[in-house]
């Protein structure tokens, strides 16, 4: 999938979003209102939305509907029966999201296809999954002694920033 919003073609206008197909990935998301806000995040950035199996909540939850508002409608989320079968399905770049990641976020290389996979937010990532992909983890910086970001903001920052540098190449972007 393309993103297909009407500020997105190949040559991108100032100020409009690259090509890419991103793709948000919330592991066992608990809370329904952070799922909805990610999903608005997915449907006005063109990202495909992920969610595995279980989940803290129905999809038919109000407060899922209510913060996703009329962008739910608009997103077509891929669901996964468990972690080891969105495994199976994981294949290019991807990047998993966690307090206590190898990379940080300013020096991570984000690219086009990438997966960006979150944990609930109970618990974050499980540990096992983490061991596995140890290479591919992230960590936005934070002050020392700080837990952790709520996900949708750490969904924020991170589509963000991969978009950024998909647009400009990895560059800081030129200031007007």
């Amino acid at each position: 999938m393309t993103a297909d919003c009407e500020s997105v073609s190949p040559e991108p206008a100032v100020g409009g979003l690259p090509r890419h197909r991103l793709r948000v990935v919330l592991v066992q998301p608990d809370i329904p209102q952070n799922t909805g806000n990610i999903a608005r995040l997915c449907s006005v950035t063109g990202a495909q939305l992920h969610l595995v199996r279980p989940l803290g909540f129905f999809l038919s939850d109000a407060r899922l509907r209510r913060s996703g508002m009329d962008y739910w409608q608009k997103l077509n989320p891929v669901i996964h029966d468990d972690l080891p079968a969105f495994e199976q399905q994981l294949a290019g770049g991807f990047h998993l999201f966690t307090s206590r990641g190898r990379t940080d976020l300013w020096n991570a290389e984000f690219t086009a296809d990438d997966w960006l996979i979150f944990g609930s937010e109970s618990s974050g990532l499980p540990q096992d999954f983490v061991r596995r992909h140890a290479a591919g983890t992230v960590k936005i910086p934070m002050c020392s002694g700080e837990r952790c970001l709520n996900v949708s903001t750490a969904a924020g920052i991170a589509v963000y920033t991969a978009l950024r540098q998909i647009k400009y190449g990895g560059q800081k972007a030129a200031t007007v």
